[in-house]
């Protein structure tokens, strides 16, 4: 297990444990006693949900927060809901993810190169987190960043981007959030944290059915990613070897 595998385990426990917050404590654990009728048979996680991916990963998605009766029913980030459906599917036409579909843990979904994390790790009431809830979470993102030092970030919605924002006004690394505002496809190279900061819709259902956002602008981010990660040489040896150590692990069955 690598150095940052092992860090970002530790984190996760953490996470996993946290009480931090009483009202999302009190509406996770009573979305997974009470479960919707379509997922009655289901034993939900009811608990923060971690980070999910490649400890190695040059790209950092930050997302919202857990769905009540997606990851908070999964315990794994954007699995066994819509956003996922839609999100997992632009990340294996990528070539970040091994496979388009994610339903539960143990599905053998495998990421490269990315790691997935969320502005809160539990779901929130009517998807909305409060600016204190955020607050708590936010010291758990640094450290994924700590770790992880990420080339890039995809923030997935406005509130991810203000979030990461505020982390890097938090350490002195902008002078203002204001300064970059959130956009579809908003690209913002930020030197005093050495990484490119990308915007994106978040995936949600009512983005994603009314078609304001759609496959194809997904595709269109996600490749000026990629390209931006693999436009150093450097860059391209780190990612191929990443890649022929995962397909090793897979054929191995690990």
């Amino acid at each position: 297990m690598s150095r940052q595998a092992k860090l970002l385990q530790v984190l996760n426990e953490e996470i996993v444990a946290c009480r931090k917050c009483p009202r999302l404590v009190e509406y996770r654990e009573r979305v997974a006693r009470e479960k919707r009728f379509a997922y009655r048979d289901w034993t939900y996680w009811g608990k923060p949900v971690p980070g999910f991916g490649d400890p190695c990963a040059q790209l950092l998605i930050v997302g919202l927060a857990p769905g009540a009766h997606g990851s908070n029913r999964t315990g794994r980030n954007f699995t066994g809901d819509r956003s996922g459906v839609f999100l997992y599917q632009a990340l294996y036409d990528a070539g970040f993810a091994n496979q388009p579909n994610a339903v539960s843990r143990d599905d053998g979904l495998r990421l490269t190169n990315l790691y997935i994390a969320a502005a809160v790790r539990c779901a929130p009431p009517d998807n909305k987190p409060l600016p204190s809830e955020i607050l708590n979470c936010r010291g758990y993102l640094e450290r994924d960043i700590d770790i992880l030092q990420p080339r890039a970030v995809l923030a997935l919605g406005k509130i991810a981007w203000d979030v990461f924002m505020g982390v890097l006004k938090h350490r002195g690394a902008i002078p203002a959030r204001v300064a970059h505002r959130f956009a579809h496809g908003a690209e913002v190279d930020i030197p005093e944290a050495r990484l490119r900061l990308f915007g994106v819709y978040h995936p949600s259902q009512q983005n994603t059915q009314t078609g304001l956002l759609t496959p194809a602008m997904y595709a269109k981010v996600l490749g000026r990613v990629r390209r931006f990660l693999e436009q150093e040489p450097r860059l391209k040896v780190e990612f191929a070897e990443k890649k022929k150590k995962m397909l090793t692990r897979i054929r191995r069955g690990r």
